[in-house]
């Protein structure tokens, strides 16, 4: 929500989406600390890993005191001096520059159009069109974790080290590192393609690549090396598939979809949907592909799969 009202306009999808980046970068880092860390056998193999989440944290909160308050909360506030203020340091031009002026008289309108329209409530935000909205949100965010992506990224080493994948940590770097690099061209076509397009090309290809992993890993078997190279080769084109469309869209058309009214609380349940739905993955899946409970194994990709065509049809 700060990085959608705070950013210009022109370039805002683009920004909204580096949010994505930062979460990439913050996995592809961790696969690089867990692979240093996988020989250790003491507690620091476990602790190292997690102590060094601290520091980030830490970066977090210094930089906090750095933030201006977004311009829009202090319209909404009637702070409109501070507003200006706050424009002025973010675009780094002076409170009378007329880029600021006319900006800041662009959000102080919408915000007064909104006003006239009644307060909104939460629940207001379950009515109407903008109940409409609130859901198209909350599925776009809970789809964007149904695509499986966060199974490779979470359980990924463990898939691979089963499926007797050679160097299965090795596999987590350069699938993280895939991620990353995909996610670049992802922010510049989310201006170029539009923000539907993208997430159609996306689900499409995320699908046709979860099915080609799960049917050569339920035919050929995982310990054919034909079909371990096949399988990591067409995990990596799904990771770019998602990198490039699903992972920063999502939150770039959620953070387009509501009124200054009403943003806040729209955002932060659809939010608190994309986290669920990663809590309720990250729980179930152990118990979809562990031999001792459903055993699926490469066949958890069918599931994937079909969550992918999902997202078409919602799109």
């Amino acid at each position: 929500m700060y990085q959608s009202e705070t950013a210009p306009k022109w370039i805002r999808g683009t920004i909204v989406g580096a949010y994505q980046l930062a979460i990439t970068i913050g996995l592809f880092l961790a696969a690089i600390v867990n692979n240093a860390t996988k020989d250790l056998d003491n507690s620091g193999s476990y602790r190292i890993p997690i102590a060094i989440q601290f520091l980030w944290s830490l970066v977090l909160v210094i930089g906090l005191f750095f933030l201006p308050e977004t311009p829009r909360y202090l319209i909404k506030m009637d702070r409109y001096d501070k507003a200006a203020k706050a424009l002025g340091k973010l675009r780094r031009l002076p409170v009378d520059h007329p880029a600021v002026v006319e900006e800041l008289n662009e959000v102080q309108a919408n915000h007064l159009y909104e006003l006239s329209l009644g307060k909104s409530t939460y629940m207001e935000t379950f009515k109407g069109t903008l109940g409409k909205r609130l859901l198209t949100g909350c599925l776009l965010q809970m789809l964007q974790q149904l695509t499986g992506v966060n199974f490779i990224f979470y359980y990924g080493t463990q898939y691979f080290e089963r499926a007797n994948f050679r160097n299965p940590f090795v596999i987590q770097v350069i699938t993280n590192s895939v991620n990353v690099a995909s996610t670049f061209p992802g922010l510049w076509m989310v201006e170029k393609l539009g923000r539907r397009n993208l997430l159609l090309l996306g689900a499409l290809g995320m699908a046709v690549c979860q099915y080609v992993v799960a049917i050569t890993g339920t035919v050929a078997g995982t310990t054919d090396l034909p079909a371990q190279r096949a399988a990591i080769a067409f995990v990596c084109i799904y990771i770019f598939f998602f990198a490039s469309s699903w992972g920063p869209v999502a939150w770039v058309v959620t953070g387009e979809l509501f009124p200054l009214k009403a943003r806040a609380k729209c955002l932060s349940m659809t939010t608190a949907s994309n986290w669920l739905l990663n809590w309720a993955i990250a729980y179930s899946t152990p118990y979809m592909v562990e031999p001792e409970y459903a055993d699926l194994g490469s066949k958890v990709f069918f599931i994937w799969g079909s969550f992918c065509f999902v997202c078409i049809a919602f799109v």
